[in-house]
């Protein structure tokens, strides 16, 4: 009878597969020695791989380019990447040695591009796209960049009002885009999305605002959906709703030359997982150019803007299994030495999923588990309830510890985690490790940044060191209110 945790992997899934394989009874993540990993930095632990960082864009380029090379698509293809996925200087260096283009949605953003191109790691021809609802700073950040010589930082106009106020800061012509308030899945909380500007209204907006406006020159146009980029028909009807407005815009506008399809390819969140990228970017390559060609106007240079696809799977967490907490006749809590809440956010706030496996004891007897986290909120767990599958790990024994690593969630959970800051009941954020490959292939490790300490979550709560100083109001000088 096959009882083993290997026979059950093995019977369930195809395994062991490219980045996935076992060493002495021990996984292996892209050829990295995960035990070793663990008895070299502990346990909790992040690490960012990345070098697939730079696979992961290699390969979307290649798929771009054998389509547009079988369909004789004569626009051009430009890799962006969405900083917002992760914003750590470490991963735009590796994301930047693969000659791609930069997406920001916030002010501080402008901050990042302008130190990149300060240091060279961009260059005048670096297509900057900005997107999100732009005020404020935002405004006057896109307006210095631009001012100070970057003519491909294109603003993407989200309201009506974006415009007057760009043309106020910036002094000399510049290029923008318009984005289209796609409509949400039927299974939706609201019909349309708050962001960008209504397929019917794009048209008219262009006439009544922009052509008339001889500082602007639109370039682009911007779609993009929540679900991202699947085989569904919802997706194909958006897809040619877009291609609709670009021809009619492209009819009024000939200055008009680039379609921005967004992002959402998605990334590996099962052993089961399945998703033919190629067939994907070779219909939308498709359904471009025959939307094109039947209404005669010339096909669009194409944008994507890929965050999670560039960065989440060279990301993975590894916790230890502390105890093992009996609760009733049917649930098993094994406790890990960490929290879901603050480590992997999105495994609560979204019931994201994550490929979950034993690091070790792959030839021991495997159980049914729940996994809970360190803090005292009921939502601190991962299980069956959350997410589809089961969890089964090696059975717990308290004189063999049992290690488990959580893959490909390199994307968004450090910043929405609030890395570097508070932590929900002040569980410390894990020591991040940062793997790499010298010019012979050889694995390298450094410490990224260490586990937070006491005195930093002191220091951040007013506890010790220098305190922000506040000006408060004199309340005598405020106005009295008047009972009229």
């Amino acid at each position: 009878m096959k009882t083993k945790y290997i026979d059950l992997i093995e019977q369930t899934y195809d395994f062991p597969q490219e980045e996935f394989q076992l060493e002495d009874n021990k996984l292996q993540f892209h050829g990295i020695d995960l035990y070793g990993l663990i008895e070299q930095y502990g346990t909790p632990l992040k690490f960012t791989y990345l070098p697939k960082i730079s696979e992961n864009i290699q390969r979307a380029k290649q798929w771009f380019a054998s389509a547009m090379k079988k369909q004789q698509y004569k626009g051009k293809y430009h890799y962006c990447y969405c900083t917002k996925s992760s914003h750590f200087e470490h991963v735009l260096n590796e994301a930047l040695k693969n000659d791609i283009h930069i997406e920001t949605s916030s002010a501080f953003d402008i901050n990042i591009v302008e130190h990149l191109k300060n240091s060279g790691k961009i260059t005048k021809d670096t297509y900057v796209i900005c997107n999100g609802f732009k005020r404020d700073q935002y405004i006057k950040n896109i307006s210095r960049l631009i001012n100070n010589g970057h003519k491909n930082c294109i603003p993407i106009i989200d309201n009506y009002e974006e415009i007057d106020l760009l043309s106020e800061d910036i002094d000399g012509n510049f290029k923008i885009g318009i984005r289209i308030a796609s409509e949400e899945e039927p299974k939706f909380e609201f019909y349309t999305s708050r962001l960008g500007i209504g397929y019917k209204n794009i048209v008219p907006f262009y006439n009544q605002s922009i052509k008339t406006n001889p500082k602007v020159e639109l370039k682009m146009l911007h779609f993009f959906i929540n679900t991202g980029i699947r085989d569904t028909a919802y997706y194909w009807n958006e897809l040619l709703k877009c291609l609709k407005v670009y021809i009619n815009l492209k009819k009024v506008c000939p200055t008009l030359d680039s379609l921005n399809i967004g992002g959402g390819f998605p990334i590996k969140n099962s052993l089961a997982f399945e998703y033919d990228y190629e067939y994907m970017v070779d219909e939308i390559i498709h359904q471009i150019s025959q939307a094109c060609e039947e209404a005669g106007v010339d096909v669009p240079h194409i944008f994507t803007e890929f965050g999670s696809f560039t960065v989440g799977e060279s990301g993975g967490t590894i916790y230890e299994v502390l105890y093992q907490k009996q609760q009733n006749d049917r649930e098993k809590w094994n406790m890990i030495n960490s929290s879901f809440i603050t480590t992997m956010p999105d495994s609560w706030a979204i019931s994201k999923r994550f490929i979950t496996l034993a690091i070790n004891r792959w030839n021991d007897e495997y159980e049914r588990v729940l996994l809970g986290g360190l803090t005292c909120d009921s939502d601190d767990y991962y299980n069956s309830e959350q997410h589809m599958n089961a969890i089964y790990m090696p059975k717990y024994r308290k004189d063999k510890p049992l290690y488990i690593g959580f893959f490909n969630t390199g994307a968004y959970q450090e910043t929405i985690g609030g890395f570097g800051g508070l932590q929900h009941c002040l569980i410390p954020h894990p020591k991040h490790v940062l793997i790499n490959r010298d010019e012979n292939g050889e694995l390298q490790s450094s410490v990224f940044a260490e586990q937070q300490t006491a005195d930093q979550f002191l220091s951040i709560l007013g506890y010790q060191g220098k305190k922000t100083t506040n000006t408060l109001i004199d309340t005598k000088e405020l106005p009295v209110p008047s009972n009229n």
